[in-house]
């Protein structure tokens, strides 16, 4: 059998898959990248023994825990551990802190013929040693800052280089009033744990210079960790420039296609086109005070129209005239002000491949 580990660095290096044996609220609220939530108890049941330890002991809690967890309930969840270990034998199991529930797991998959390794300290040495990781990017590591106009692509950017954090993409979010996507955001705790490996990795490769994004330190509802964050905003800025017009068609490609593809996707036809069009809507309106209410009812009519259009023709273009007049009259002036605010944190100002040499020369 291979060894239980505390090498937890080399276990988020690797990639290998992680058994969590937690009860599934507890995953709900945080898990780790590769992890596959395999409970040892169902919710209940965890709040039943924690109510019998409370109010008995120990000894009572193990007994009432074999009782709920017995006959044909305990044969299936230990197949489903069976099945999880010969899929991924390099893996490892844990629980809370790597106690009790982990050792009944590897107790009941002996007794199933398979000897599975357990790390040491469980999640919370875990998610210990994420935290720790965090902090030590922050203090040891340098970053640069690309920021620009709405639409100018500074995502497509940042996918092109090696030493980029996506901040939005752990996040899944744009960042913006329009940026929610179909599917929900990570937990604070999720998006702190999936940022923390992506620079572990990156590090172990070599980096110690990355870019992120201009960012609020909200993106969504997911925070960026406020040492980084405060890291961030001390470095240089690089500024990326494009043209109104290329910067209308990315934000339609955004906000209009790939949405409602992705809506469509997750909840059929016209469901989804339904649950695209609210979530275009309300983002409109929750920006409502900022634009003033005759510009909102301005663009919300030119939404509207282009909507109607959308459903019944597929046809996009007229997404065009609230984009345009969105950026023009609300988006350009407010990051003109943050640029000039900025002015003395920029380092340089360039087109695509003017800032991809720049960044390249500048964050090896």
């Amino acid at each position: 059998m291979r060894a239980n580990s505390s090498d937890y660095r080399q276990i988020f290096l690797s990639g290998v898959a992680l058994l969590d044996t937690r009860a599934p609220v507890e995953f709900a609220r945080g898990a780790f990248p590769g992890s596959h939530n395999l409970p040892l108890m169902t919710d209940e049941e965890r709040h039943k023994v924690g109510t019998c330890y409370k109010q008995h002991g120990q000894d009572a809690a193990i007994k009432l825990g074999h009782r709920l967890v017995e006959g044909d309930i305990k044969q299936a969840r230990v197949n489903a551990w069976v099945e999880f270990a010969n899929a991924n034998p390099d893996g490892y199991l844990y629980c809370f802190r790597g106690g009790l529930r982990s050792r009944i797991t590897q107790q009941w998959l002996h007794e199933a013929g398979i000897d599975y390794p357990m790390v040491v300290g469980g999640y919370k040495a875990l998610r210990g040693f994420l935290i720790d990781t965090l902090d030590q990017a922050a203090e040891q590591c340098r970053f640069i800052q690309l920021g620009g106009l709405t639409g100018c692509g500074k995502t497509e950017l940042l996918h092109r280089l090696d030493n980029a954090l996506d901040l939005e993409g752990h996040a899944n979010h744009r960042g913006s009033s329009f940026g929610r996507h179909a599917l929900p955001q990570p937990t604070q705790i999720n998006f702190e744990d999936a940022l923390a490996v992506d620079l572990l990795r990156k590090r172990e490769t070599g980096f110690d210079c990355f870019v992120v994004e201009d960012e609020n330190r909200a993106i969504g509802s997911c925070h960026v960790p406020l040492e980084l964050l405060r890291r961030f905003v001390d470095s240089p800025l690089v500024w990326l420039e494009d043209g109104l017009d290329n910067r209308i068609e990315r934000i339609l490609q955004d906000y209009v296609i790939d949405l409602s593809a992705e809506f469509i996707t997750l909840k059929g036809e016209t469901a989804g086109f339904d649950a695209y069009a609210q979530r275009l809507r309300r983002s409109l309106a929750n920006i409502t005070k900022r634009l003033g209410s005759e510009r909102y009812h301005r663009l919300a009519t030119i939404m509207d129209e282009a909507l109607r259009v959308q459903q019944q023709t597929g046809a996009t273009e007229l997404h065009r005239g609230w984009i345009a007049a969105l950026l023009n009259e609300y988006y350009d002036p407010m990051y003109a002000f943050q640029s000039e605010r900025n002015t003395d944190r920029i380092v340089f100002r360039g087109n695509h491949t003017e800032v991809r040499q720049y960044l390249a020369e500048h964050t090896r």
